[in-house]
């Protein structure tokens, strides 16, 4: 490997995404898998953590098709709407 190959990997790659305007948001996928599972009684935050973690849809519920639209994003689409939020409450 040449060093001119070594200073490229140095360097920090920066990550963008770019939405698709007619895509149902993050957040408000995330509101609406909230409210069904409190229509169904499971914890959410523990609900979705579970998901978010496994992958696993069996922990979002199919009432108000909330498992459906869950696996519209990415996982990490998700996790990306949640740290953003936080970091500009939290600030």
């Amino acid at each position: 490997m040449s060093s001119s190959d070594n200073n490229h990997l140095d360097h920090t790659v920066k990550f963008n995404v770019v939405a698709d305007p007619q895509e149902v948001s993050s957040r408000d996928i995330l509101f609406t898998v909230h409210d069904a599972l409190v229509e169904k009684e499971y914890h959410p935050i523990n609900q979705i953590v579970g998901y978010l973690l496994s992958g696993d849809p069996a922990f979002i519920p199919r009432h108000n098709n909330a498992r459906s639209l869950i696996r519209k994003k990415e996982r990490d689409e998700l996790i990306e709407e949640l740290v953003r939020f936080y970091l500009q409450q939290n600030r």
